[in-house]
């Protein structure tokens, strides 16, 4: 057990491995490296499944994992919504992992338990709630928006949900048609089955029609639905449109329905000065989801969720567990597992406190105008080549496109496609995705390495053009 604690050990080891990092993150952002090493998932498998690290150094196998991971500090990543991280939050996250505090009851995690209220303030003051605000992390936004649905069961349903269940109740929640899939999950998990879930078709924009929101809300009253809450997207993960918020907050307050607003992705424009009107109408909001490692620098997985008042932030559980405290009922902020699905939670306020101490809102509101700012020059490259077809003008860093070829059908399209999508992403040269937007596949970039360039995104177009003839 010595050699496995062995600090001088760890030490020697720790600086080789901070060397290693170091000197990858200077080769991704050079260009030095591929994004992906493309490798099929079976020789991958294979790979690992016969690893021997024959040399006992440790640092090895790093190199090896370093070596065959997707570089999201390459300027040419440009795939799915997860930000390269800041170094300095890397090192928090180390720290954390190396404390390993648990932060289910406050002893397990004095420090970081009082951070994690100081990032919470720092959010609600930015969304533009009052002092009453409270709310905590988790780990991602899946489990964030189930939470905040699950409060909002709690506060509208007629009976004591927890205690006594549905009891026949027949309870429903409004969303968008472009929704994360997650907030369709958590639906299905709390019981609400597939009429439960009130998909509101999108604009042209893939903007909720907030036009439609009465007369299908009329229309689940009549099957015996109640509604109980309406989930605004700010912004869709498809196509990175942000949704009414005003619009919502309108509709949730006339008809007395919890308004949540899933702003995983864009919801980090509140520390934008220049993007947040996309989000105006937000502190209207009953509770907000915002992931920290999208848009924010942050290590994943981490995601604040933010209730407009505190006392909603209790409302998900009511358990006891006398082995952990005296009072079951007690609102007790500092015993975060009275709020959480995690009873062992993992030090992440320490991730992002570190940056707010070392930029404040000016380093966050940086990062997010900079890759907002190159969606819509990425827009507006695509737009000068008349092969080329946008999905619809970005609002964030996301931005769809596709080729397009008006002699051929859908399906012969849709094919063309993906085959230029495969082929970029296996050579190693720039990662993108793909999307469907109604039964139209469009190629995805999520823009979110603050130093690709208009350089790199005209090299990508052409690399497109090579690849499609």
């Amino acid at each position: 057990m010595k050699q496995i604690y062995d600090s001088q050990a760890f030490r020697k080891s720790g600086h080789e491995l901070i060397d290693l990092l170091a000197d990858h993150l200077a080769a991704a952002q050079q260009g030095k490296i591929p994004v992906l090493p493309w490798e099929t998932p079976d020789n991958q498998f294979a790979f690992w499944e016969k690893y021997d690290l024959e040399d006992s150094e440790v640092n090895t196998l790093f190199k090896d994992i370093i070596e065959r991971s997707i570089a999201l500090n390459h300027p040419r990543y440009a795939g799915h919504q997860i930000s390269p991280v800041a170094p300095v939050a890397a090192l928090a996250a180390l720290v954390a992992a190396f404390m390993n505090n648990g932060m289910g009851v406050y002893e397990m995690g004095p420090a970081s338990t009082a951070i994690e209220k100081v990032v919470i303030k720092f959010f609600a003051e930015a969304i533009g709630y009052e002092a009453v605000a409270d709310g905590f992390l988790t780990s991602g936004g899946t489990l964030a928006n189930l939470t905040a649905l699950l409060a909002a069961r709690s506060v509208h349903a007629h009976t004591d949900v927890w205690q006594a269940g549905h009891a026949g109740q027949k309870l429903a929640i409004m969303v968008s048609a472009e929704a994360h899939y997650c907030v369709d999950r958590a639906a299905r998990i709390m019981g609400f089955g597939e009429e439960g879930i009130l998909k509101i078709e999108t604009n042209d924009r893939f903007q909720m029609q907030t036009e439609l929101l009465d007369n299908q809300l009329e229309k689940a009253k009549e099957n015996g639905f109640q509604v109980i809450a309406i989930v605004a997207s700010a912004c869709t993960t498809s196509t990175g449109s942000y949704d009414d918020l005003d619009a919502i907050a309108d509709f949730a307050e006339r008809h007395e329905v919890w308004f949540h607003v899933d702003g995983a992705h864009g919801g980090a424009a509140i520390f934008s000065e220049k993007y947040k009107s996309l989000l105006r109408g937000i502190h209207r909001a009953n509770s907000v989801v915002i992931d920290c490692h999208k848009m924010l620098m942050t290590p994943a997985i981490m995601t604040a969720l933010i209730f407009k008042n505190s006392q909603n932030a209790y409302k998900t559980f009511n358990q006891k567990a006398q082995y952990l405290w005296k009072e079951a009922a007690d609102e007790e902020w500092y015993n975060l597992a009275k709020r959480t699905f995690e009873c062992t939670k993992e030090m992440m306020s320490i991730k992002f406190f570190c940056m707010m101490q070392l930029y404040g809102k000016q380093g966050f509101a940086r990062y997010v105008e900079t890759l907002y700012d190159l969606g819509k020059t990425f827009a507006k490259l695509i737009k000068e080549r008349p092969q080329l077809e946008l999905a619809t003008e970005p609002a964030s860093n996301i931005v769809c496109f596709r080729v397009y070829h008006p002699e051929l059908d859908l399906n012969e399209n849709n094919r063309i496609n993906s085959h230029i999508r495969q082929t970029i992403i296996e050579s190693g040269e720039f990662y993108i995705v793909q999307t469907t937007l109604r039964n139209t596949v469009y190629l995805r970039t999520t823009l979110m390495n603050p130093f690709t360039t208009e350089s790199d995104l005209e090299a990508l177009l052409s690399m497109i053009n090579r690849v499609e003839m």
